[in-house]
């Protein structure tokens, strides 16, 4: 198992009551587990079924390999005028 903190901004991070969640995910996990396991660990936050989340800066899909050193991030949609 790998632990990983997921950071969380805006919307996300106001539903969460934190900037980040702290999540443990399997070696060879993906960003789908990544999401699960912090579906499972933030019920209160209120997802996306496919939200959009970036590893190391860069936006990922949900097959992408992730690990312990990886910098996750979930970013929320964004609307503006």
């Amino acid at each position: 198992m790998i632990t990983l903190d997921v950071l969380l901004f805006a919307s996300y991070a106001d539903a969460a009551g934190a900037g980040r969640v702290r999540v443990a995910v399997a070696e060879g996990a993906r960003v789908t587990d990544v999401v699960d396991a912090v579906r499972t660990a933030a019920p209160g936050l209120a997802l996306p079924s496919r939200p959009l989340v970036a590893v190391n800066h860069r936006y990922a899909k949900g097959d992408d390999p992730v690990g312990a050193a990886d910098e996750i991030a979930l970013i929320p949609p964004v609307a503006g005028g």
